[in-house]
Formats: C-alpha cells, sequence, structure tokens
C-alpha cells in the first residue's frame, strides 16, 4: 500500500458516475435545432465587459484555485454562486432543462455541439485584455474545428489521456495501450468510466478512427476490449486515488490528474505515467458563455480575470491541468518534471486526436458498444 494520505482529486472524482448518463447522446443532448431569429440575434450581440450582475458559475468541482474565486469577488463586488457538475451529459441536460449559468465550461465536443445550436453567445476577443496572450501565442486556437474562429469560446486548458502505474509494483512499461494487458497488473487495472475513452483504446489498438461508429469497427473494438475486461479490477475516473492508495497498480488516466497526484504523493518517483505510441487522446476544456446567460458582462469579466498570468498560474498549479496562455510554459514544466509525457503540445492538437461527434445513430452505436464492454 502506498504511504499517501489521498484528497480528493479535482476532475476525476466527480467523473465516476459519467457512464450513468447514457442515451442523453447526440439525439438528446445534441442541441441541433436552430434557434430562433430573435434569440439568435441576441445570441450575437457584442457583450460588455462590466459587472452587470453575481456571477453564476457551471464547471466541475473544485476545477478553479478558490483564492482565485476569492481575489474576483473583491475585486469587483461580486459573488460567485457555484454549482457542479459530474459530467458533459450532465452539463447538457441542466441547459436542455431550463437552467440559466453566466458560464459554464464544456469540453470540445460539447462546445461544438452547444455552438452549432445556438446555445453560446458570441465573444468578442478584441475586448478582453488579456485575450492575446492566447489566441497570439496558440494559434491552433485561433481557428479550432470545434468553434470556427473561437467566436463562442476562450479555451481553459488542454490535456492528453494515458496509463498512469506504480513503478514500485511493475517497474517500467513499453508505452503501448498494450501494457493494460500487463499479467503482473492482472485484477489490479482500472480503465475510465467514460464510453470515448475506453473505446478510444480498442479504436487505436486496431489503427482505426478514434471514434469510429462503423458497425465491423464497434465489433472489433469491443472483441478486444472484452478480452481485457477479466483483467480488470473495475470501471473508475478516480485514476488519482486509485493509484495514490493502492487500489490500482495501473489505470487509464488523463494528464492533468497525473500532475495533480504529483501534488499529493510524498514520493512521486513511485508513479509513472505513459502515453501510448498508437495514440494518445487530447481534448481541451473552454470557457463558454450561455446565450441565455442572467449577467453575461460579468462572465466576460470573469474570463479575462481567469487570464492574468497570475491566475493562470495559480490555477495551473492547483488543478494541474496546462492552459494555452504566454508565459504559463514554464509554471507547467516544473510542476510536471517527473511526468513529462503531460505535456500537450501544439502538435498534438494538430494530430486530431480529438473526440469527434457523430451522427444520432452513430451516437447510439457507440452507447451499445459501451454498454457490451461494461456487461463484460
Amino acid at each position: 500500500m502506498s504511504p499517501e494520505a489521498p484528497s480528493l482529486s479535482r476532475r476525476s472524482l466527480l467523473r465516476a458516475g459519467a457512464a450513468t448518463t447514457l442515451g442523453l447522446t447526440a439525439a438528446g443532448c445534441g442541441f441541433s435545432s436552430a434557434p430562433d431569429a430573435a434569440g439568435q440575434a441576441a445570441a450575437d450581440a457584442p457583450v460588455d465587459v462590466k459587472v452587470d450582475g453575481d456571477l453564476v458559475y457551471f464547471n466541475w468541482a473544485d476545477f478553479v484555485d478558490p483564492a482565485v474565486f476569492a481575489g474576483f469577488s473583491k475585486e469587483y463586488g461580486v459573488k460567485v454562486v457555484q454549482s457542479n457538475y459530474d459530467s458533459m451529459e450532465g452539463m447538457a441536460a441542466k441547459l436542455n432543462a431550463g437552467n440559466r449559468y453566466d458560464i459554464v465550461f464544456p469540453t470540445a465536443k460539447w462546445a461544438e455541439r452547444l455552438s452549432r445550436g445556438g446555445r453560446l453567445r458570441r465573444i468578442d476577443h478584441g475586448r478582453l485584455r488579456n485575450a492575446e496572450a492566447v489566441f497570439g501565442a496558440y494559434d491552433y486556437f485561433a481557428d479550432p474545428w470545434y468553434d470556427p474562429r473561437s467566436a463562442h469560446t476562450v479555451p481553459f486548458t488542454m490535456y492528453k489521456t494515458g496509463i498512469g502505474w506504480r513503478r514500485d509494483r511493475l517497474g517500467d512499461l513499453t508505452g503501448s495501450w498494450d501494457d493494460l494487458w500487463n499479467d503482473h497488473a492482472k485484477g489490479k487495472v482500472f480503465v475510465l468510466d467514460d464510453r470515448d475513452e475506453v473505446l478510444a483504446i480498442g479504436a487505436l489498438e486496431h489503427g482505426l478512427p478514434l471514434t469510429t461508429d462503423r458497425p465491423d469497427d464497434l465489433d472489433r473494438v469491443t472483441d478486444t476490449l472484452r478480452s481485457l475486461r477479466p483483467r480488470l479490477r473495475g470501471f473508475s475516473s478516480d485514476s488519482y486515488n486509485n493509484l495514490l492508495n493502492g487500489n490500482a497498480d495501473m489505470t487509464q488516466a488523463w494528464s492533468g490528474d497525473m500532475a495533480a497526484m504529483l501534488a499529493q504523493a510524498k514520493d512521486p518517483s513511485v508513479f509513472g505515467f505513459e502515453t501510448a505510441r498508437e495514440g494518445a487522446p487530447v481534448n481541451s476544456d473552454c470557457y463558454a458563455i450561455p446565450a441565455d446567460a442572467p449577467h453575461p458582462g460579468t462572465a466576460m469579466l470573469f474570463i479575462d480575470y481567469m487570464l492574468r498570468p497570475e491566475n493562470v498560474k495559480r490555477n495551473i498549479e492547483y488543478i494541474g491541468y496546462p492552459m494555452p496562455v504566454r508565459g504559463s510554459e514554464d509554471t507547467y514544466a516544473a510542476l510536471v518534471e517527473p511526468f513529462p509525457q503531460c505535456h500537450v503540445t501544439a502538435a498534438d492538437l494538430r494530430d486530431d486526436m480529438f473526440f469527434r461527434n457523430g451522427t444520432a445513430a452513430g451516437e447510439k452505436a457507440r452507447d451499445a458498444a459501451w454498454t457490451d464492454v461494461k456487461a463484460g
């Protein structure tokens, strides 16, 4: 057992329940219907960067340093009213139910769904004093596939998916997804409780597109993952704590969670993190303002505040995820020195290893494959 005392992880802990929301896929939460003309005009109207009320904030739990919130409240005299979700599907369900928030943090494919569905306000980057440090330094985000010209979003974090493991129990790994079938780790392997991430293991093992929905591809993917099933201890997105408390010898993991774990480990050399040579999924969380946000001006002010160099540094050190903001690179490099594969580069982004949205039928086929894999 590890001597480290685990604490709450950030993003991963609450993601454990993500799989329970199957069915809230493109068909149910795709935001595919076009908004009415008046609604679209309002969503496209420029937003002044000013306090127009308290900030109603909706994000993963514990995904911003509390000291940053406190500083924002003190400087602008507003409250930050927080709500949290445990999955993108959960976020979408709340928006569809009519709940109103000033700022949300969709991943890339969910940002595409929201923006295509007319559910986000346009963000005029020229009104944000600190936006140049993002778009002037990371040209990928000037025109990302999920939101052309980043018209409705500003990138918040970047991350990729790999394997975290206990060096003290397994030694070195080979740098392949095959490592999950390691005989020495049998019965102490976890994979994420996340449909796209787990199906990606099988797809990458066969050199298939990351989010394939072809029936013959999915048959190959599920056959491969069935062979892994007897070796698994379970499906869990709490990679961080599973390694720290010794429940796992090896686990599929998000790079940011592994970086955050370093702050908790008494001896980081006990642990390792690798990305597989067959490919590592990459993703980005984004700042976005819902079209019906009650206080969009405060939301704009909050984004600008979050992009200040001192706040970017605090958040990187607190949550463990790199942020595409000029000047933050050294902070992240120092944080992940023991796990250099946590770095996310421009090349990683351009390799197009993002999860993509599919058709309603394709998403349904992927749901069925995921159900098959979990049933074993």
